[in-house]
């Protein structure tokens, strides 16, 4: 009888108890790992001035220096119109922090000692996708209340308010898969700086961001029109009721559905790149 109860009670769980032990510790976790990465953005905060002093600066350039030498067609405010376009550079910007992130955790040893650790290894992608999930709402935060103080206003209802907000949150998950994906490629955060101003610096300007996409010439319009970029910056301006948010009745679809465009964008990036990165980071931590 007692050998019958031994054995009954060294018998393995059930495996949905198992896999739902496996689930909590995969989230607790990640959870570790995005709250080092949040800490880490209180200790240092000079790391974080592409996300609170760069879209500020921007704002602030763009609205007094280059504000009353651009006109927007159809009329109204540069400065409206500026704030979708510093919105969206922002959070296309937004794939550097992950990607250094990632980058000197891999120099300085903090990946291998996160993998001699009994937790999943796919926690430490996800946290790091967490802490610069929650970082994204700093510059966009910071870019409302500068704008907000410049005088751009939002003209749209609720909703559609939040529809952009949603929106840039959306782009913002997005753009980190490329981050991820371009820390696991490139070993040094100098390269990363590298690489990624080269590749992204141009396409925020090859945009709709600052300057209406009427205003380029030949090749570069037409690249501006079908830019990820551009279709943010200009999804943003329809849903703020923003000027240049006037939806087009002809041209490239891009810019008559910027907000669907968009969206197809943003799911795309994430389908593609998150495991593309999930596979390069696995070969780069066995090198």
């Amino acid at each position: 009888m007692s050998t019958q109860a031994a054995t009954a009670g060294s018998a393995p769980a059930p495996a949905p108890a198992r896999r739902e032990s496996a689930r909590a510790t995969f989230l607790s976790d990640t959870w570790v790992i995005a709250r080092r990465g949040i800490l880490h953005m209180r200790r240092q905060p000079e790391a974080l001035s592409d996300a609170t002093i760069q879209p500020v600066m921007f704002v602030l350039l763009f609205a007094y220096v280059f504000g009353g030498a651009i006109s927007v067609p159809g009329g109204g405010s540069y400065k409206e119109f500026l704030m979708g376009g510093i919105f969206a550079q922002t959070i296309v910007f937004g794939c550097f922090g992950v990607a250094l992130a990632l980058s000197n955790d891999r120099n300085n040893g903090a990946i291998d000692r996160f993998h001699s650790l009994p937790i999943p290894r796919a926690s430490v992608l996800a946290g790091h996708a967490v802490a610069n999930l929650i970082r994204s709402f700093l510059p966009i935060t910071f870019m409302t209340l500068t704008g907000l103080v410049v005088g751009w206003r939002i003209h749209s209802g609720v909703l559609d308010a939040l529809g952009a907000y949603g929106l840039m949150v959306l782009f913002s998950f997005a753009m980190i898969w490329i981050g991820v994906l371009l820390g696991s490629l490139v070993r040094t955060p100098e390269g990363v700086q590298g690489v990624a101003f080269v590749v992204i610096f141009p396409i925020t300007f090859i945009a709709s961001t600052f300057v209406p996409t009427s205003t380029l010439p030949g090749v570069l319009k037409t690249i501006a029109e079908w830019n990820p970029t551009s279709s943010l910056a200009n999804a943003l301006r329809h849903l703020f009721d923003n000027p240049g948010g006037t939806l087009p009745t002809s041209g490239a679809w891009s810019l008559q559905h910027p907000v669907a465009y968009t969206f197809i964008w943003a799911i795309a990036i994430v389908v593609v790149c998150a495991p593309l990165a999930v596979v390069q980071y696995q070969r780069s931590i066995k090198s």
